[in-house]
This record gives C-alpha cells, sequence and structure tokens, in this order.
C-alpha cells in the first residue's frame, strides 16, 4: 500500500507542476537580441531611459527581464538593475525581494520553466511601497519603469 500512496502523490505532484506551466509564454517583451547592457564603476547597469510603457516592470506579462546565465550569483543582474533606480525626484531606494511567483516556459533552465521575482522598492517619503517583476532567466532591453529616475552613477 505505502508503495502505490507514494507514487500517486508523486503521480499527483508532477502533473499539479505540469498543469501550472503552461507551454506557451505570456511574457510580452523578452528579447533575445538586445544588447547586454553596460556596467557603471559601481557595477550597476547603465540605463538610458524611462520606459514608455506603464506596464513595464509593473505587469508580469512585463517584466524587467535581467538574464543572470552568464553570472554565478542569480540575483547579481537583479540587483544591478534596482542599484541603478532612484525614486522620481532622485531619491534613493530600498528593496526586497518579497516573493516568486507567475511560472513561464523558458530554454534557460534546466527545468524548462522560470520564475519572477517579485521586488518591493520604497523610498523616503512615499506612501505605498511599489513592487516590481523581475526576469532573471529572459533578455531584454531595460528601462527604468515608469514613476523612477535613473540614479545619478559614475560610468566606467
Amino acid at each position: 500500500m505505502k508503495p502505490f500512496f507514494r507514487y500517486t502523490t508523486l503521480l499527483f505532484s508532477m502533473i499539479l507542476f505540469v498543469s501550472c506551466v503552461s507551454t506557451k509564454s505570456t511574457l510580452k517583451n523578452v528579447d533575445d537580441k538586445a544588447p547586454n547592457p553596460k556596467l557603471t564603476s559601481q557595477n550597476t547597469f547603465v540605463l538610458t531611459e524611462v520606459s514608455k510603457d506603464p506596464k513595464y516592470g509593473y505587469d508580469p506579462d512585463y517584466p524587467v527581464n535581467v538574464f543572470y546565465r552568464n553570472t554565478k550569483d542569480e540575483n547579481l543582474n537583479a540587483e544591478r538593475f534596482l542599484n541603478a533606480l532612484a525614486g522620481p525626484k532622485g531619491e534613493t531606494i530600498s528593496y526586497i525581494k518579497i516573493e516568486s511567483c507567475c511560472p513561464f516556459p523558458s530554454k534557460h533552465t534546466e527545468m524548462g520553466a522560470g520564475f519572477l521575482d517579485v521586488y518591493e522598492i520604497k523610498w523616503k517619503g512615499q506612501t505605498t511601497p511599489i513592487r516590481l517583476y523581475i526576469n532573471i532567466y529572459e533578455k531584454g532591453y531595460l528601462f527604468a519603469p515608469k514613476g523612477f529616475s535613473i540614479k545619478k552613477i559614475a560610468f566606467k
């Protein structure tokens, strides 16, 4: 009876996982041809413009695609991106990763699926924290999301 229960549980778990990950990606802004971002002397990404798309970063279908494949630390590129941001008037921001969500198919993982990381961003004088969706598995053009500015930093 125990082996039957184990196999049934394993089969149910596999079906549940596969059903959670669609075979078609809902991500709208992935672009494998996007250039690799440049780094500043402070090891942050060089951002040159603010996105015109109000969904960019705020909607799970339009995450910030920072692609970590060439680094040993999967959070490094997300931090490089977030460290390049400032509040709307240049305020220093703070951030914390609060969850992973929203599975999607990806050719860049051994499992064939990735998750978005959700970061909560705050700055002094802000009334409500902002949540941004960051995708470490795919590549895309990088912008500061609407409502943010680009931190003034020195370039390499």
